[in-house]
Formats: structure tokens, sequence, C-alpha cells
């Protein structure tokens, strides 16, 4: 596990994070804890493909499938936000190493009584995922995660949100697509095909091989990717050194005719039939691993925790970049990562094929607490303030903006009455009561000015607080820098969109819910309020008392009256929106503190 960076986040929805458990083609992936104390393991997708609509699309869609396979035998999809500025899935933390890690570095191949464990786990928690409409897709030995009571499998389903190719309607793979791992990929992946259930079965049977022998059963791509899957599509697998009778049941697993192989109930008959020889599914050198992972994870702290932060401020010690290198993240894929565990070791060759130091419990393992994740320490985000005070002048002001708005309503109302009863070719000039007229005109347009002058001093206050307190909230459903929220209403331009954007991503945060929550007094308010802005500009070029002739002043009055409509409604809107957005905050404010 590494430490987290200072462009990290604190906070992931409700959610703390505590680390960086690696980085993948998807995105990031931290250990985070709720606020009930759960540990969790929280994937934050990447930028550039939380940008393209048809990912977000599927993404949701795998997410939402996923949630409905059980956790038994998977890491759980415990909670997640598809719709925010940047997608995130939480699921249960699967506290143990991969099986990559295992037979690789750890161990090396596992005994009969291991992999039959191994086979009925993988064979059940495939049974949940095909339940649920899933195809894996990328079954390999760093998608299962070993603990003390079995595997866990992660990264179901997933692969196909980043699958550019068209997903048929019964959620299968379409011919064309090709998602998976180089050497546990099965024939109809390598070819393009279509791919079904009985993929992941020949990858079960790759998976299954590996860990009975710790090579794969059709080589390595040492020779080049290409020769490694033609190998896949047109060769028999190399099963030298895996025992009977599962030689046998591998070989039926990795058939290349989709039809030929056995489907998940067959296997797991088979599977159980075999002798068990009792005891612990795993060997106690692997046993005794996790229970020191176990350990180290109990002893996380949480890096924005008052207890260590004020631990150092009494000792007077600032944190040191670089004091202790966090070993780098290795390549995580799916729901519950495994941890990275100490890389520095070389993989050539494997621990398990070196003769043990004395004292040592096994080859290679890694002395305790050598898992603590760099120290990393900084301020932690500003708490949620109340805005109700903030909330009440601007109310206030939008009230009295009103009045401006009405009076010069009424006083152009009255000259276009008075100009009705002029030729419409004469100046304006020789009506009657045409210089009062022009005062009033200038007298009130001041007045509005004036009291626009305190809304332009306090609306940007109020919403740089809604900016505030939503990065307490959601500090990752927010797109832009916490200064903008005050200094984009003053951009030409750039404040007929940031602003909405901005609006958007607060109101979600608040909220807890991307659509709903009255959510249209938001979008009209604003449609309103641009509206009235073009329609002053466009006022602002051409006064009715300016004008040559009658006909044209009228017309001026025209426009400045359908722009004062618009400006009443806007502004009776903003009134709500403010009461509204403030209100909402308020109640999770006082919700947090209850």
């Amino acid at each position: 596990m590494d430490g987290l960076s200072p462009d990290d986040p604190g906070w992931i929805g409700n959610y703390r994070l505590l680390g960086r458990l690696g980085e993948g083609g998807m995105g990031r992936v931290y250990l985070a804890r709720s606020d009930r104390g759960r540990t969790v393991a929280v994937k934050v997708v990447q930028e550039q493909l939380a940008r393209k609509p048809d990912f977000r699309r599927r993404f949701a869609q795998e997410v939402k499938a996923a949630q409905r396979v059980g956790g038994e035998w998977t890491a759980p999809v415990l909670d997640a936000d598809t719709e925010a500025a940047t997608p995130w899935v939480a699921t249960g933390y699967v506290a143990g190493p991969s099986l990559a890690e295992v037979v690789d570095k750890q161990y090396g191949p596992l005994p009969a009584n291991s992999v039959r464990a191994l086979g009925i786990g993988l064979v059940r928690a495939l049974q949940a995922i095909h339940g649920a409409g899933l195809v894996h897709r990328d079954l390999k030995p760093s998608n299962v995660l070993v603990t003390i009571d079995g595997p866990r499998v992660i990264d179901f389903g997933i692969a196909r949100a980043l699958d550019p190719a068209m997903q048929s309607t019964d959620g299968l793979t379409m011919t064309g697509a090709v998602v998976g791992s180089p050497g546990f990929m099965s024939p109809e992946q390598v070819r393009g095909e279509r791919v079904t259930f009985a993929s992941d079965v020949f990858c079960l049977g790759a998976v299954l091989a590996y860990t009975a022998t710790g090579k794969l059963p059709f080589g390595t791509g040492e020779g080049g990717i290409h020769s490694l899957l033609y190998r896949i599509a047109s060769e028999e697998p190399d099963l030298t050194g895996v025992p009977a009778p599962w030689d046998q049941l591998i070989g039926w697993c990795l058939a290349k005719d989709p039809s030929q192989r056995p489907s998940l109930e067959t296997l797991l008959a088979r599977i159980e039939g075999m002798e068990d020889t009792g005891g612990a599914w795993l060997p106690g050198e692997v046993l005794a691993e996790l229970g020191r992972h176990a350990v180290q994870l109990l002893n996380s702290e949480d890096p924005q925790s008052p207890q260590r932060l004020q631990s150092h401020a009494l000792a007077g010690q600032a944190p040191v970049a670089g004091a202790a290198q966090a070993p780098a993240p290795a390549p995580i894929q799916g729901f519950g990562p495994p941890v990275s565990y100490d890389p520095s070791r070389s993989p050539s060759p494997p621990p398990w094929q070196q003769s043990p130091p004395p004292g040592s419990l096994h080859a290679g393992s890694p002395p305790p607490g050598s898992l603590q994740p760099a120290p990393h320490y900084f301020s932690p985000r500003p708490p949620a303030r109340s805005a109700r005070g903030l909330a009440t002048g601007l109310s206030v002001l939008l009230g009295i903006y009103t009045l401006p708005l009405l009076i010069r309503g009424a006083v152009l109302a009255y000259a276009f009455l008075v100009l009705d009863g002029q030729d419409s070719g004469v100046n304006p000039s020789t009506i009657p009561d045409y210089d009062l007229l022009q005062f009033a005109t200038d007298g009130v347009e001041a007045l509005e000015m004036l009291v626009g002058v305190g809304l332009l001093l306090v609306w940007p206050l109020w919403f740089q607080r809604m900016r505030n307190n939503a990065d307490a909230f959601a500090p990752v459903r927010l797109r832009f820098a916490p200064g903008m929220a005050a200094g984009a209403w003053f951009i030409p331009l750039v404040n007929l969109f940031m602003p909405k954007q901005m609006t958007n991503d607060i109101w979600t945060a608040t909220a807890g819910q991307a659509r709903g929550a009255t959510r249209w007094l938001m979008h009209t308010w604003w449609w309103c309020w641009v509206a009235y802005m073009l329609a002053e500009v466009n006022a602002a070029f051409s006064t009715w008392y300016s004008n040559d002739t009658v006909s044209g002043a009228q017309e001026d009055i025209i426009t400045a009256e359908m722009s004062i409509v618009v400006g009443l409604v806007s502004t009776v809107l903003a009134f709500f929106f403010v009461r509204r957005l403030t209100a909402m905050q308020q109640a999770r404010i006082e919700q947090s503190r209850a």
C-alpha cells in the first residue's frame, strides 16, 4: 500500500481515504474506511474515461449488475456514484494477497487440497457472477484474492465497461471485441469472437493449472504475444506436472470448442467428489503471511486523524517528503484490489525455489511492519459551515432588487402611454413631462444598479460558502478549483457556463444524488438568469429618450419591459434557489453533528 499524495482527496463520498492500493487501466484504487468504520476499497475512474458518455453508460450498467452478485465468494459492491464528475465505486476490502503473489512470490505451487478448495470457491463465485447476467472476461490469478476462509474473485463484469465494442442486448460481448489478459484468455477471446459463460470456464482451467504447477498452460509471452495467442487458439495445453485427476478435469475446461467444456454445475460436482485431506485450505506459511497482513491492516492509521496530526504538531515536526519511500503500487484491475506486497524482492528466481534463511518462516517473507505505507500528513479539509446568515442577507437583497425593477417597469409603461398619443415620426423630447420621465428612468436605473452592487458583493460570498461545504460533503464530485466559485461570475463569457457546471456539482454533492431533489428549480433559475443578462446587455445600447422618433422609443420600451419581466422571474427563482440550497446544506451539517 502506498501513502496518499497531495493531489489525492481526503474523502470520496462517505469514505475517508487511508492510502493508495494501486492504479490500473480504469483508475486509482484507495484503501478507505466508511463513516461507520468499515474498511473498503474505493476505485476512482480516470478523468479521460469519465468524459466519455459511452463509458459512463457501460460503467453504470456493470456496477448495477455487479451489485446483484452475492458477496460470499466475491468482493461485494457496497456503494457507487456513476453520475459524479469523477465516477467511483466502493467494494468490500478483501484482506489478502492475490493468488499470483502467493504462487509467484510467497510459496509456489499449492498442494492438491488447496487446489480443491480454490476450485470450489472459484466455481461458486462464477455461479454468482453468471447468475447476475455477467461474464467475468478476465479471470486470472491477480483477480483472485486469497483469504483465510477461501478465495475471493474481483473485477467481474467491469472489463465490459472498458470495452469499446458494441454490446448485445443479452449482455454478451459481440463479435470483434477482445477483452482479457494474455495467458489466461479463451480461444474465442483471442479470435475476437462471441464470448459466453463458457469462456470463464476456460479461464478457470488455466488458473487451476497455474495454481497446481506455477506455470501457464500455454507458456509465457517471452516468444512474443502473438505466438502465445496462437498457442491458446490452436495448440494443446502443457499440463505437465498437474496431478491426477486434475489433469483430466483441467484439460476438459481447456477444450477449444466452448460447447465441449463442462458446465459449472458439473465442475462443482466433480471437484467436491475429489478426496478432501482435511485441515486448513492453505499451507501454514501462507496462513502466517495472511495473519501478518491482517495485523498491518489493523494498524493502518487515518492519515488525517486529529491524534496523528496533533502528535506531529506537539513534537514540532513537519512531515518530511520522501522520508520513507513506499513501494510503487502494482497494476490493479477490479473492485476489491489486492494489496501490493514488497515488490522490491527479485521475482527471479521465485522465493519458493530458494533455500529459506535460518529463522525465516518461509523464503521471501517480508519482516513484520515492512508493509507500512509511507507517512503522509496534510491539513484536513475544513468542515462544512452554516451559510444561513449569508443566505438571509442575500434573500433580503433579492427582495429589495425587485422594487426598482417594478418601479422601472411602471415608469416605462407610463412613458409608453404618453408616447402612444403622439405622432410616430415626431421627436420624443416634444412629449409632455419628457424631462420628468427621463429623470425618473435614470433615477430608478441608478437605484437598480446600487442594489445590484450589493448583490455582486454578497452572491459570490454565499456561492463560495456553498462550494466549500460541498467540498466537505463530497470532494471528488467538484470539477473546478475552489477560487473559481467566486471568480467565474466576473469572467466574460465564462460566466455563462462555468457557474452552472459548479452549481450542478454543488447540488449533487449536497443532495447526494445526481437526479431529483428539486433540480428543476436550479435549472429554471439558471436559464432565466442567463436570458436576463443577455436582455440587459441588449437593452443597454439604447434608451427610449435617446431615440429620434416616437416609434423607435416605443420599441426600446417594449424591449426593456421584456427584460424587466425576465428579471423579475429570475430574481424570484434566485430567492427560492438560495433558500433551498442553503436549507439542504444546513440539513447535511446538522445531520453530521448529530
